[in-house]
């Protein structure tokens, strides 16, 4: 349900996603990557450098991230980094579409006539959250590429609002039938909501890389429980109201 803090979907012209028939903007500049090595040794050795980026990145930081570390890592000779890519926001990219199906989440789904709301509103969440843990260092990564990249940053706020304008029109539907609260504007409600679902994410499994302050660890059913119920409240579900 949240906004695609990037969250990471099929994001480029040979694999299109649509978000309720709106193709979603891509998080990274991937029209930039170089076609993909046609020999077997090739595919071999540029699937090594973007492992090892994505390993590299996600322990050093985007900032402190070397191109020495990156080949050391994949066990490959430095000049053979750029016969596969430019610079470190190229395999950066590289990174993220090898990323992205993992990194996808459904945003709130359409609620059909039989559909409990409330059931398809708590399993949105509850995938987006889980592959938000899953992909937690490299969310984290994200956060800090976008205040330092101006490119990677507007494409994920365009991302992000793509999946807030789906989840707008979830709600604008509930609303026709009855279900949520007709007195709020849609899109404030969708940006209210799937902002405070994000940060909860962000705050659970980044900041506190799984643990709470007590040291407890963050307990996965009670985060998807509470963020779904609060969504329920502010929309006012019958039964929550």
């Amino acid at each position: 349900m949240a906004s695609d803090s990037s969250k990471v979907l099929g994001m480029d012209s040979t694999a299109p996603e649509e978000i309720d028939s709106e193709k979603a903007p891509p998080v990274a500049p991937f029209t930039q990557l170089r076609e993909p090595p046609t020999t077997q040794r090739g595919a071999r050795t540029r699937a090594a450098l973007v492992k090892a980026a994505r390993k590299v990145f996600e322990r050093d930081g985007y900032l402190d991230t070397r191109l020495t570390d990156i080949t050391k890592e994949a066990r490959c000779a430095a000049g053979s980094f750029y016969t596969y890519f430019t610079n470190k926001e190229e395999v950066l990219a590289a990174v993220l579409l090898e990323a992205q199906e993992d990194m996808m989440h459904p945003g709130m789904g359409r609620v059909q006539g039989a559909d409990d709301p409330y059931a398809v509103l708590e399993a949105s969440n509850r995938a987006y959250l889980a592959a938000y843990r899953r992909n937690a260092k490299l969310m984290a990564l994200l956060e800090q590429v976008a205040q330092v990249e101006p490119e990677f940053r507007e494409f994920r706020r365009r991302r992000g609002d793509a999946f807030i304008r789906r989840n707008a029109r979830g709600i604008a539907d509930l609303q026709a039938r009855g279900v949520a609260d007709r007195e709020v504007d849609p899109m404030m409600a969708s940006r209210a909501l799937s902002g405070m679902v994000s940060v909860m994410a962000y705050n659970a499994f980044v900041l506190s890389e799984g643990q709470e302050e007590e040291g407890a660890p963050v307990d996965f059913e009670e985060l998807v429980a509470t963020v779904t119920r609060l969504w329920a409240n502010a929309l006012r579900f019958p039964g929550h109201r």
